[in-house]
């Protein structure tokens, strides 16, 4: 029995260890610190503790044991956070029914994805592991810490980090539901009844369990609660201010149109994403306090993203609209700190600015601005080091440092960092069939398949 509750208690242990997140002790020596929140620091110093920025200052001292990195020549900025990502995560689009608000991407992590090691190759420390875009509303979203080397999943999380959900408008739910499978939503209007009668069921839902909770404790009641509803309860929440929606989106009509549907519903937390039309309505987003996650340069890829303009960031950004520049693509992610460079050619924006469209501003999309986005004594130590400025087209991220580890460097990474793989390995024989070992089986049967068909027709 004793040797059975040992083992119980090694095995909680080491679950318990698995999820622990390492956090690292370093000094940041004399680098050209851009702050973000407070302006440009020469030659400075940034101790980080326990992964939290501890100091800020010039010629700081410290304990023994602490690693140092030496910035002199170098650009230190804040991590790039992506608040419109699909990596890490092994599944998109829970495309069964217009409205899945009951599924998660945070079931699906997946931190053995090379991608996550590539993002920060570019700086990326945070993203936003989003629910794809087949439904009027999809399933709810993850933040995760690019903790690259972390083998549980849960060590991807970004603990406390609110919660999200993903809306989408336009073709992409009105083709996979009506063009494809002839249910509504199959126009435009057909979204937003989806979305109107989603919200007031979750409200209904919301009432009824009001109800039912004030009368449970009181004497001689009899009812029974409601039946319970993951997909209700989660519509309930948004509506009770506890999850923040992120919508995909791209015409101004349909954008107006979602300001409404949120603005019936008492909804404040609300974030567009892509917005490629947002500049024609950014003095209403502004008003209604939603934000904005766009694309730098990037339209005319399909019908409804004709019409869009390289100044549209800047333009939200005057107006007083909260704009971050995502990537929606694995790649475009390494190349951030270029396309909030095309902010300043188009638009004019100051470095602060456009470096905030890539840090600050999602982070304050994110909820997750009083701990990442810029460097701050306090905040969690996110940071990217360059040998440029970042927003030259010249500059190259070097070291990418998450909670304080270094989880890229450029110059001491092995070639090959994949997980649980030896590049040397020989290939397991179960694999290959028996007959063609010598043999390059690209064009296997295709002689045998070209001569039937020939047969047939």
């Amino acid at each position: 029995m004793k040797r059975i509750i040992g083992g119980l208690l090694l095995l909680l242990l080491s679950h318990l260890a698995l999820g622990q997140v390492e956090r690292g002790n370093i000094l940041i020596r004399g680098g050209t610190v851009l702050t973000v929140t407070n302006g440009t620091l020469e030659g400075t110093d940034i101790l980080v503790k326990d992964g939290k920025i501890t100091q800020i200052g010039k010629n700081l001292t410290i304990q023994a044991g602490i690693k140092v990195i030496e910035a002199d020549g170098m650009y230190v900025m804040p991590g790039i956070i992506d608040a419109h990502s699909h990596i890490g995560i092994d599944a998109l689009n829970e495309a069964t029914n217009p409205v899945t608000a009951e599924v998660f991407t945070g079931d699906a992590l997946n931190p053995f994805q090379i991608g996550l090691y590539r993002a920060l190759g570019g700086g990326v420390t945070t993203i936003h592991a989003m629910h794809g875009s087949a439904n009027a509303i999809g399933g709810q979203c993850e933040t995760i810490k690019l903790r690259y080397g972390v083998k549980d999943p849960e060590a991807l999380r970004m603990a406390g980090a609110p919660r999200t959900i993903k809306f989408a408008l336009g073709e992409n739910p009105t083709r996979i539901h009506g063009s494809w499978n002839s249910i509504v939503p199959r126009t435009r209007m057909g979204v937003e009844f989806v979305i109107r009668e989603a919200l007031s069921k979750g409200k209904e839902y919301n009432e009824e369990w009001g109800v039912y909770n004030k009368l449970k404790n009181q004497k001689g009641f009899r009812g029974k609660a409601p039946e319970y509803s993951a997909r209700l309860e989660t519509l309930g929440d948004i509506l009770n201010g506890n999850i923040i929606i992120h919508c995909h989106s791209y015409r101004a009509d349909e954008i107006y149109m979602l300001l409404k549907v949120c603005q019936d519903f008492g909804i404040k937390k609300l974030v567009f994403q892509h917005v490629n039309e947002g500049f024609k309505v950014a003095p209403e987003l502004a008003n209604f306090g939603a934000m904005a996650s766009v694309f730098a340069d990037r339209w005319a890829y399909k019908f409804e993203v004709y019409y869009s303009t390289a100044y549209n960031a800047a333009i939200l950004t005057k107006n007083g609209v909260t704009t971050s520049i995502n990537s929606d693509d694995p790649e475009l992610m390494r190349h951030l700190y270029h396309e909030a460079a095309k902010a300043e050619k188009y638009g004019a924006l100051s470095d602060d600015e456009a470096l905030a469209l890539i840090t600050l501003n999602p982070a304050k999309q994110l909820g997750i601005e009083s701990r990442v986005g810029s460097i701050e004594v306090g905040k969690e130590a996110d940071i990217a080091i360059f040998n440029g400025h970042p927003l030259s087209s010249y500059a190259i991220p070097m070291i990418t440092i998450v909670d304080g580890i270094i989880r890229f460097d450029r110059d001491k990474d092995p070639d090959d960092v994949r997980i649980y793989v030896d590049p040397n390995q020989e290939l397991d024989v179960s694999f290959k069939e028996s007959g063609y070992d010598n043999v390059d089986n690209c064009m296997k049967d295709a002689l045998q398949s070209f001569a039937d068909f020939f047969e047939t027709n």
